[in-house]
C-alpha cells in the first residue's frame, strides 16, 4: 500500500492551493488588498477587520462582500476577469466556479485552472483588427462630419445676410406703404370734382395716352413674336425636310435666307460637325484669332442702345408689365404734392407775407367767409393740399364724377393693400430666417455644432426588391404556386427631419411611415445616444389598425445609407442607417474616446 503522504505529493500544487488573494480584484483596487503588519485586513467599507487568510477563502466575512472578490461566496458582488492580451471585463460573482466558461472571461479565470482555455490572444488580435477598421471608418466619417459643420456656419452666415438685407428692404417698404396709405387717404377725402379737375391736367392726360399706346404696342409685339415663332417652325420644317437634289432654287434660296437670318449652319453641314471638330484641332493660332475677331465683329453689329432704352430681354421680362400697372391717379397726387411743396425762401405767391401784421386777422376772416360762401353754393372747395389758397371748381355731371372718384379711391386702396401684404410677407420671411438661424446650433435640433443641418431634408432609399432579388424570386414563385398570390417589393424612402415613405415597386399607393417627431428622449441632449435614434409618427393609418410609426436607428458610417427595414409588429417599423454626422473625432493617439470606467489591457 502506498502511503497517503506519497499520494498527496503526487497531486499538483496548483490543485491544492487556494485562489490568489487578488483574484477577481479590478486594477484600481489592487492596492487596497494588502495585509497589515499584524496579518489582518480591513473590509473596504471599513466595517470590520479580519485575518488576511480569510480573504478569498470561499466564506463571506465582510458585510459588503469585499473579502471574496474571486470566489462568489458573497451575494451581489462582481468578479473581474483580467483578460491579458484583450480587454478586462466584469461578470456576476455568482458565475464563478459554476463549471461554465463565461465568454467575457477569455482567460478562463472564472473557473479553476485547466477548466477553460485561455483564448485572449486570438480574441485580442481579432478585436484589434476590427478596432483598426472601425477607427479608420470613424476618421473618414469625422472628416465628412467636419464639412457638415462648415456648411452649418456658412448657412448661418448666408441666412444672416438675407436677414440683414430684408431688414433694409422692410425699412424702405414701410416708407412706401406709409406713402401709399397717405395717397389713398387723400384720394378718398378729395372731392369728386377736385379729383376730376386734377385728372384734366395735360401731364396726366399725356401719361394716359402714353400708357394706352404702350399697352397697344405690347399687344402687337406679342402678336409679332407668336407670328415669328410660327414662321420659324415652318422654315425649320422646310430646312430639314427639303431635298437639295431637286435643285429647286426658290426653296434653296428660302432655306439659305432663313439659315443666315437665324444664324444656323447649312443643313448639309450639320452631319459634318465631328469632322470639323477634328480638323479644328489643327487650326493655327492666327486662324483662331481671325475666328474670334469675326465673332467679335458679329457681336458689334448689334445696335447700341441709347441711355434709357430697353433691350429685348427687358421687353420680354415683367418690367413692361410693372410699368403698365402703375397707378396713375396715385402718381398724379404724388406729383401734385411735389409741385405744391413750398420752395425754401419763396414768398412770391404768399399774399399774407406782403400784408402788415395789423391787417392779417381781418384778411383771414374775409377769406374764411368767402370760402364758406362758395362752398355752400358748390362752386369751390378749400383743399388742404392747396395750402389754404382759393380754388374755384365748377361741378359738371356730379353722378359720373362720384363714380369715377369711387373707382380711383378703390384702386388707390388696392395698391396700398398689395404693398401692405408684400410688407407682411417680408416681415414673416425675416422672422422665419431668424428662427432658422437659431435652430442651426440648437442642441435639440441640428446639434450643438450644427452637424445635422446639412442633412435637413436629405433623402435616402433602399430597394428591398434589389437587396434580396434572388431569394425573393424563389419565394414569390413558391407562394404563387401555393396560393395564387404574389409578394410585393418596396422601395423605402427616408427623408431626414421630414418623412419616411413606403413605395411599391410594381405600382400602387405610397404609404407614409411617419413624419419626424423628435430625437431619442431616453438620452441626454447633445450625447451620441441622443442623436442615434429619430422617431417618426402619424404615418398613413393601417387597414383596421393604428397609424404607421417608425424608429430610425443611426450609426457612424462614411455615407448616408439605409441598411435594413423591419416591421417589428403591425404598423411599427424599425429602420437602420448610417451617417457621417455621428462619427465623432478620434483622439490623437488613434483611439476613440472611451466611456468612464472602460479599461483596455494589452
Amino acid at each position: 500500500m502506498i502511503p497517503w503522504v506519497l499520494l498527496l505529493c503526487s497531486v499538483p500544487l496548483a490543485a491544492t492551493a487556494g485562489p490568489s488573494k487578488t483574484l477577481g480584484v479590478p486594477p484600481d483596487l489592487i492596492s487596497k488588498y494588502v495585509p497589515s503588519k499584524a496579518g489582518t485586513w480591513k473590509c473596504l467599507d471599513g466595517s470590520k477587520e479580519i485575518p488576511w487568510d480569510f480573504v478569498n477563502d470561499d466564506s463571506c466575512d465582510c458585510p459588503d462582500g469585499s473579502d471574496e472578490p474571486g470566489t462568489g461566496a458573497c451575494p451581489d458582488t462582481q468578479f473581474y476577469c483580467e483578460n491579458k492580451g484583450h480587454i478586462g471585463a466584469f461578470i456576476p460573482a455568482s458565475r464563478v466556479n459554476d463549471g461554465l466558461c463565461e465568454p467575457q472571461c477569455c482567460d478562463g479565470s472564472d473557473e479553476a485552472p485547466g477548466v477553460c482555455t485561455n483564448t485572449c490572444k486570438e480574441i485580442g488580435e481579432e478585436y484589434q483588427k476590427k478596432r483598426k477598421a472601425e477607427l479608420k471608418l470613424r476618421k473618414t466619417g469625422s472628416k465628412i462630419r467636419s464639412t457638415y459643420i462648415t456648411f452649418a456656419h456658412q448657412e448661418k452666415k448666408r441666412l444672416q445676410g438675407e436677414v440683414d438685407k430684408l431688414a433694409e428692404e422692410i425699412k424702405s417698404k414701410e416708407k412706401e406703404v406709409q406713402r401709399l396709405q397717405d395717397i389713398a387717404d387723400r384720394t378718398e377725402s378729395l372731392s369728386q370734382a377736385a379729383l376730376e379737375h386734377k385728372q384734366q391736367s395735360p401731364l396726366y392726360q399725356n401719361l394716359i395716352e402714353h400708357h394706352n399706346a404702350l399697352k397697344s404696342l405690347q399687344r402687337e409685339y406679342k402678336k409679332h413674336l407668336e407670328r415669328e415663332k410660327a414662321l420659324g417652325l415652318i422654315l425649320d420644317t422646310l430646312r430639314t425636310g427639303y431635298n437639295p437634289n431637286y435643285q429647286d432654287m426658290a426653296v434653296l434660296e428660302a432655306v439659305r435666307g432663313w439659315e443666315e437670318l437665324a444664324g444656323l449652319p447649312h443643313i448639309n453641314d450639320v452631319g459634318k460637325d465631328a469632322e470639323k471638330a477634328k480638323e479644328s484641332e489643327g487650326t493655327t493660332e492666327g486662324e483662331a484669332a481671325q475666328t474670334e475677331g469675326g465673332a467679335q465683329e458679329g457681336e458689334q453689329q448689334q445696335p447700341q442702345l441709347e441711355e434709357g432704352e430697353w433691350s429685348a430681354e427687358d421687353l420680354d421680362s415683367n418690367k413692361l408689365d410693372d410699368l403698365l400697372n402703375v397707378d396713375h391717379t396715385a402718381l398724379l397726387l404724388a406729383h401734385d404734392e411735389h409741385i405744391q411743396a413750398p420752395q425754401e425762401g419763396s414768398i412770391l405767391f404768399d399774399l399774407e407775407a406782403y400784408l402788415p401784421d395789423s391787417i392779417i386777422p381781418a384778411y383771414e376772416d374775409f377769406k374764411a367767409s368767402l370760402l364758406n360762401l362758395l362752398q355752400k353754393v358748390g362752386l369751390s372747395r378749400g383743399s388742404e393740399s392747396s395750402g389754404g389758397k382759393l380754388q374755384i371748381i365748377f361741378l359738371v355731371n356730379p353722378t359720373r364724377s362720384r363714380l369715377r372718384h369711387t373707382a380711383d379711391s378703390s384702386k388707390a386702396w388696392q395698391v396700398y393693400y398689395d404693398a401692405k401684404n408684400e410688407l407682411d410677407r417680408m416681415v414673416k420671411d425675416k422672422e422665419t430666417k431668424e428662427n432658422d438661424i437659431k435652430e442651426i446650433f440648437n442642441i435639440n435640433g441640428f446639434g450643438k455644432d450644427g452637424e445635422w443641418k446639412k442633412l435637413d431634408g436629405h433623402c435616402m432609399e433602399l430597394d428591398t426588391g434589389e437587396s434580396a432579388l434572388s431569394s425573393l424570386i424563389v419565394k414569390s414563385f413558391v407562394i404563387l404556386l401555393l396560393t395564387g398570390t404574389s409578394i410585393d417589393s418596396y422601395t423605402y424612402e427616408v427623408c431626414l427631419f421630414d418623412e419616411i415613405k413606403q413605395k411599391p415597386n410594381n405600382g400602387g399607393q405610397t404609404f407614409s411611415l411617419g413624419k419626424f417627431k423628435r430625437w431619442n428622449k431616453n438620452a441626454d441632449p447633445g450625447t451620441p445616444e441622443f442623436y442615434s435614434k429619430q422617431v417618426y409618427k402619424k404615418g398613413t393609418r393601417c387597414w383596421n389598425g393604428p397609424e404607421r410609426n417608425t424608429k430610425l436607428l443611426l450609426t457612424c458610417g462614411t455615407e448616408n445609407k439605409v441598411l435594413t427595414v423591419q416591421e417589428l409588429e403591425k404598423c411599427e417599423y424599425q429602420i437602420e442607417a448610417t451617417t457621417p454626422a455621428l462619427c465623432l473625432p478620434v483622439e490623437e493617439n488613434g483611439k476613440e474616446k472611451k466611456a468612464a470606467g472602460a479599461r483596455e489591457e494589452l
